[in-house]
């Protein structure tokens, strides 16, 4: 079946009173999204990727839709959908991750809606509710915010919590765990994740001082790029380390590997190029007993639902899905976010509809 398809984006909000701000990205007022929409003449499938998220992987929201657009003329859209996922190792390897991603999720959800599934059964998960237990992030905030943001998550049954550090000072981290503590005791779960801004030596004194707290684990303490350096904290380290920016492709994923569970792994579609990576890279950190989550970049619902039905075909340890949670104008619907998890609707493929008059059209395939 040959296909048609359009090009669109949108600028999506909280209206929750939540405020994108951690030590990387510096406070973020908006998610801009890009979506492709494919369809074969019987049914419609719909991929998302952020692209305001140059702070991650050094592309400029301009650079992602030019190449996005080259990449889509380039694919022989004559060609059905189960060829070209078939074909992605050829037509997507000069592509970046965010574009490959794009596409990728595109023919996932266009395939599981042909096939009459959602997509984490199309990919192997157990039927049922797509569903899965995710954290909720509290990001940098006066403290009166970070406290009453943290209270409104557990009232709703979230109680992993993580909390976005490294944008002031380190003592100012510490207090703001110890309220964290003081007010809710061992009820909940804390990780902390420091987004890369600590030195080496700085690292290896902050992790003994945060080892009094209790955490599941202290994701991204430095840098990414100095695997030797990491390597050699999480041996000593006294509170488990997790890699996100620092993991991003095969490589990465083997090196992980090949460490046996010594350093943890922070998965991104965006970061390894899709669904279908993203699902082998988990598998894979699951066979080398490599404790893994499956997380998203704050992003609306198609990009969100995308890594959930990851998450239900590879069951990892944790899941960071909370992205959707709150936004007010997301043209592709919303998530149901409550007791703990985020949840799709009943359906097949993504289980998330676009509506297109919500979107800015840039080009019709």
């Amino acid at each position: 079946m040959s296909l048609t398809g359009s090009l669109r984006r949108a600028d999506l909000h909280y209206g929750n009173g939540v405020q994108l701000h951690t030590a990387s990205s510096g406070s973020v007022g908006e998610l801009q999204s890009l979506y492709l929409c494919l369809d074969d003449g019987e049914h419609q499938g719909v991929g998302e990727v952020r692209i305001n998220i140059a702070y991650l992987n050094g592309y400029a929201p301009d650079q992602v839709i030019a190449q996005a657009l080259q990449a889509i003329d380039a694919l022989n859209l004559h060609e059905d959908a189960a060829q070209i996922l078939a074909r992605t190792s050829t037509w997507a390897a000069n592509l970046s991750m965010p574009v490959r991603t794009l596409i990728d999720c595109a023919l996932h959800d266009l395939l599981a809606r042909r096939a009459g599934l959602p997509l984490a059964q199309w990919l192997g998960a157990p039927t049922g509710d797509i569903r899965y237990a995710s954290n909720q992030t509290l990001f940098w905030s006066p403290m009166d915010v970070f406290v009453a943001q943290a209270q409104a998550y557990v009232d709703r049954g979230f109680r992993d919590l993580k909390v976005r550090i490294a944008v002031t000072t380190f003592e100012d981290d510490l207090l703001r765990l110890r309220t964290l503590r003081e007010h809710f005791g061992a009820s909940i779960k804390i990780a902390v994740d420091a987004n890369g801004q600590w030195t080496r030596q700085a690292a290896a004194k902050h992790l003994e001082a945060l080892s009094g707290f209790d955490l599941a684990y202290v994701e991204q303490p430095i840098a990414a790029g100095d695997w030797d350096a990491i390597e050699q904290l999480a041996r000593h380290s006294p509170v488990p380390l997790m890699i996100d920016e620092g993991l991003a492709g095969r490589a990465d994923v083997d090196r992980l590997c090949e460490l046996g569970g010594k350093l943890w792994a922070h998965l991104k579609l965006v970061k390894v190029g899709g669904i279908a990576p993203c699902l082998s890279a988990a598998r894979q950190l699951a066979a080398a007993g490599v404790p893994c989550m499956i997380g998203q970049m704050n992003e609306g619902a198609a990009a969100t639902a995308a890594a959930l039905h990851v998450a239900c075909a590879s069951s990892p340890r944790f899941a960071e899905l909370y992205g959707a949670d709150g936004l007010c104008d997301d043209p592709a619907g919303q998530l149901m976010y409550a007791n703990g998890a985020a949840q799709v609707p009943a359906g097949n493929g993504l289980g998330i509809t676009l509506d297109p008059l919500k979107t800015q059209l840039i080009r019709s395939f």
